[in-house]
């Protein structure tokens, strides 16, 4: 038989290493890169249009909007 307790505790997420927050992220499927996109690579499109100059990342924008917000612009 199992028992639940719920209570409130208050914790400083500094406490906790970056690698465990990742790895919890990822157990909960709630990462932006979990499923069938890739967000970092959208975004390293879109960082690499900018730093050369390239304004033309509206297409790739969009696309990780719409992926990770479910929103279509």
């Amino acid at each position: 038989m199992s028992r639940f307790v719920y209570t409130e505790v208050e914790v400083n997420l500094g406490d906790f290493d970056t690698k465990d927050l990742i790895e919890e992220l990822q157990d909960r499927e709630a990462m932006p890169s979990e499923g069938s996109f890739d967000a970092k690579e959208l975004l390293e499109t879109i960082w690499l249009k900018r730093r050369l100059g390239n304004n033309d990342y509206q297409t790739e924008l969009d696309q990780l909007i719409y992926q990770v917000l479910g929103y279509a612009i």
